[in-house]
This record gives structure tokens, sequence and C-alpha cells, in this order.
């Protein structure tokens, strides 16, 4: 299996698990935050696929298109309708894990390259995981305290 191989079927499990945990959110704003990481997943696999197969591609499309902000406001919003459990937090640090292992594949397989578009090209998706990474760090932080929970500036 090469690094787009690879690359692609990471993704399709990141793409799996969130599809997973927006099946199982019962609040619409967490519901909507893993569907927007899912469908990210899947322009990742796209572009590994692209690159495969040789073909080219836009890093803009890669992008979190979706306003963060405007789900983290519904989460506040619906924080009274948040149930949790401390299974489901473990459940989202595992996510956060998977990100970060993410994150180090990709940016060390960019180390490894030495076509400077395809570098450029892994170094963004590294990117692009870290912030899935935080976003899901803003998802935890919230339900262990929704109380007092305030979204991060950047969000």
């Amino acid at each position: 299996m090469n690094v787009y191989e690879y690359a692609m079927k990471v993704e399709k499990e990141g793409e799996a698990y969130y599809r997973e945990m927006a099946s199982a959110a019962t609040n619409s704003g967490l519901k909507r935050i893993f569907t927007m990481l899912a469908d990210e997943e899947v322009k990742h696999y796209n572009v590994f696929k692209n690159m495969l197969k040789k073909e080219d591609m836009n890093l803009e499309e890669l992008d979190l298109i979706t306003d963060t902000q405007t789900i983290f406001q519904t989460l506040n919003e619906e924080r009274n309708n948040v149930t949790f459990d401390a299974e489901q937090i473990q459940f989202y640090k595992d996510a956060i894990a998977r990100e970060e292992d993410s994150h180090d594949f990709y940016a060390d397989k960019a180390s490894e390259l030495t076509n400077e578009k395809q570098k450029k090209i892994f170094l963004h998706v590294a990117k692009e995981e870290i912030k899935h990474k935080e976003i899901l760090e803003e998802i935890v932080a919230f339900l262990e305290e929704p109380a007092d929970w305030v979204a991060s500036a950047e969000f």
C-alpha cells in the first residue's frame, strides 16, 4: 500500500468515525459538527485519490467552509438540552487523538516528499487535521462544563 492509498484509508475511517458520532449525537449542534467533519474527511480522501491518479487539485477546496462560529452558537443556545456521559467524552477524546495521529502522519510524509506541490498538499491536510482537533477540544470543553463554556475567539 503506497502513501496515497494509506492516506485514503485513514480518511475513509475518519469519515466513518464522524458519521457514527453524528448519528449518536442528541444535540443538533454536535450532529452538525460531526457531519461537517465527516464531509471534510471525504474531501481529504478525494485529494489523496486525485494525487494517486496524478490529477490536479485546488487546495482552496480543502478549507473548512462551514461556519463553526454558528455551530458553536447553536451549541451554546442548546446547552440545557445536552446530555452526555463519561463514555461519550472519552469517544471525543479518542477522536482528538486520531486527529493528532493524522496530523503527525501527514507532516511526517510531507518531510519525505521531494515534489513541492505534493509536500504543500500534505502539509495543508496536516493543518486541517489540527483544525479538526481544535473543534473536538472545544466540544470536550463544552461537554465537561456546559454551564461555564464559552467558545474560543477563533470560533
